[in-house]
């Protein structure tokens, strides 16, 4: 896979350059470099702890965004065995940002819903860019109910910038549509494992992720607002996205402190998109782990955990009146 170099690794790949030719001069030469070479990888390492250690909110949401970021149907090839893509939502037609099936996670039966990008632009368009339109939500919420006929457990992959905010979703009633996957998730009487993988954006995110445990990896995000659209909106410039994403604490470690998530699951060193085995053999090992937890619990009880967790989320005062009720 050719890498393409976010703008805070260039330092890294520069220095793997400079490596590569010194390399090549000590073989076409047949010049002794061990030492050069042996201290040029330190200094490599080096480089590549002090910024991977060290990332901002902002250069997460790059990390999450890689074009090279392995998506939802990379993880289901690499962790999942017997999938099947079931296609439609019985009303308008198939959203294929929203790719849906029956699979298996080790000896596990389980339905997935997904959203799914493309990495180039053709791809991009048949996946509408990761954005799901309304039916995408009634298929996902189909095959859920689907699990639930069967007693199968639901395990959500999470990778969109939102749900698709076009004329189009209006008219179908996307809204309408996302309530609907809250309200009955909420209920839903099978354990559900949701996985922040890349994106995690707003509504879009949220109609598929109420889950009894909600995993996220590493870089990804999740937040109500893209950092783009609350510069926008609070500084009236996009330019000032970095600051936003900071002020949003949208990244894993921010998530993990508010209560929002309940894992953070580990990616490779420099991000998923740096081995793609890596990362599914570290997303393969938290979803069994977690799923092996939900199922081992009654489903009343779990039914009523879950809403406890959500109903807990975010903080809220209520001012005093004047003589102190």
């Amino acid at each position: 896979m050719d890498s393409q170099p976010l703008d805070f690794e260039k330092p890294i790949f520069e220095l793997q350059r400079r490596l590569q030719e010194l390399k090549s001069h000590s073989d076409k030469h047949s010049i002794d470099f061990d030492s050069e070479v042996e201290s040029m990888e330190l200094k490599i390492r080096e480089t590549r702890r002090q910024i991977y250690d060290n990332l901002t909110a902002w250069q997460r949401v790059q990390i999450a965004r890689h074009v090279q970021r392995p998506f939802a149907l990379d993880y289901i090839g690499r962790c999942f065995t017997e999938w099947v893509e079931l296609h439609g939502d019985r009303v308008f037609g198939d959203d294929k940002a929203m790719p849906c099936g029956l699979a298996k996670l080790g000896q596990q039966r389980c339905v997935m819903v997904t959203q799914q990008k493309g990495r180039d632009t053709k791809e991009n368009v048949m996946r509408n860019f990761g954005s799901a339109y309304p039916e995408g939500y009634r298929k996902a919420l189909r095959i859920m109910r689907l699990g639930e006929k069967f007693q199968l457990p639901v395990i959500a992959l999470i990778d969109t910038p939102g749900a698709y905010p076009g004329i189009g979703s209006e008219e179908r009633h996307i809204a309408e549509a996302i309530a609907v996957n809250l309200r009955e998730m909420m209920v839903l009487r099978v354990p559900i494992i949701a996985c922040v993988i890349g994106e995690g954006g707003s509504g879009g995110a949220l109609g598929i992720g109420v889950a009894d445990r909600v995993l996220i990896l590493e870089n990804a995000y999740y937040s109500v607002i893209s950092p783009e659209a609350c510069s926008a909106i609070l500084w009236k410039d996009r330019k000032h996205a970095p600051e936003a994403a900071e002020a949003l604490k949208l990244t894993s470690h921010d998530l993990m402190k508010l209560g929002v998530v309940d894992e953070v699951v580990p990616e490779p060193e420099g991000g998923a998109h740096r081995d793609h085995d890596l990362a599914a053999a570290n997303l393969g090992g938290a979803l069994r782990r977690n799923l092996k937890l939900a199922l081992e619990t009654p489903i009343d009880e779990l039914l009523k955990e879950r809403y406890a967790k959500f109903r807990k989320l975010g903080n809220f005062a209520e001012p005093k009146t004047k003589n102190g009720a």
